[in-house]
């Protein structure tokens, strides 16, 4: 079943998976580039990588409106429970759960993660789905880590990663360079990149990166800019 990933601008993804509808990071209102507001969004779930304000923004208020269950990690689900967020489900790293369409996995990041008063957001993290039969990593915010090699090898059923989705901005994340190298670990038939642009400490010419990722035969690219879609098929 083919899954549809929308990019909404910086980290934000609504991944369609042919069972629902999975909100990934929720920064619009407050977000430059965003293609829409968060009294737009209508998800299923919605899944959060870490507490920083660019990847939380609008959770608390599409939670009570859509009452989609919150998957993250025991710190933020406590957070959102002190905001009237009734549905959560606490997990931490290595955890697996079902999600509409298939499953999430907390997959590691290397970060920090604390909320816009400076208290502890818990540990970063990444998601590994497997949905409408893909696979999908979204590797939220994080440097260049060897465990890559790891999450991006086949499954029991031998399949490898169908998509990537890399940070490329730098300076808070890893910048295109490394973003190269984690596709050499990843294997991913298809790269994303994502969490650049926003402001200009993170600007980053995304074609430049994408012609690398081709150069080196690394995946395919595909450059989005914000509102569009890709068809995992």
């Amino acid at each position: 079943m083919p899954v549809t990933l929308t990019w909404t601008g910086h980290a934000t993804w609504l991944i369609d998976t042919g069972h629902g509808v999975l909100l990934v990071d929720p920064f619009f209102d407050e977000c430059p580039t965003a293609s829409m507001k968060a009294r737009d969004v209508h998800c299923d779930a919605i899944l959060i990588t870490h507490a920083h304000f660019d990847h939380v923004a609008d959770a608390v208020a599409i939670a009570k409106r859509t009452q989609a269950t919150v998957f993250c990690n025991f710190e933020i689900a406590q957070w959102l429970g002190k905001h009237g967020v009734e549905k959560t489900q606490p997990m931490n790293l290595g955890g697996r759960v079902q999600v509409p369409g298939g499953t999430a996995k907390m997959e590691i990041a290397h970060h920090s993660s604390s909320f816009a008063d400076g208290t502890y957001g818990g540990n970063p993290a990444g998601w590994l789905l497997d949905v409408g039969g893909r696979r999908i990593y979204i590797a939220g915010d994080t440097c260049l880590f060897s465990d890559m090699e790891r999450i991006g090898r086949p499954d029991a059923r031998g399949r490898g990663l169908d998509v990537a989705i890399l940070p490329i901005g730098d300076l808070f994340t890893m910048g295109p360079d490394d973003a190269l190298e984690a596709l050499r670990l990843l294997k991913p038939k298809v790269a994303l990149p994502n969490h650049y642009d926003t402001w200009p400490p993170i600007a980053q010419d995304a074609a430049v990166w994408a012609e690398a990722v081709v150069a080196a035969r690394l995946a395919t690219p595909h450059v989005l800019v914000p509102g569009a879609s890709f068809v995992v098929k």
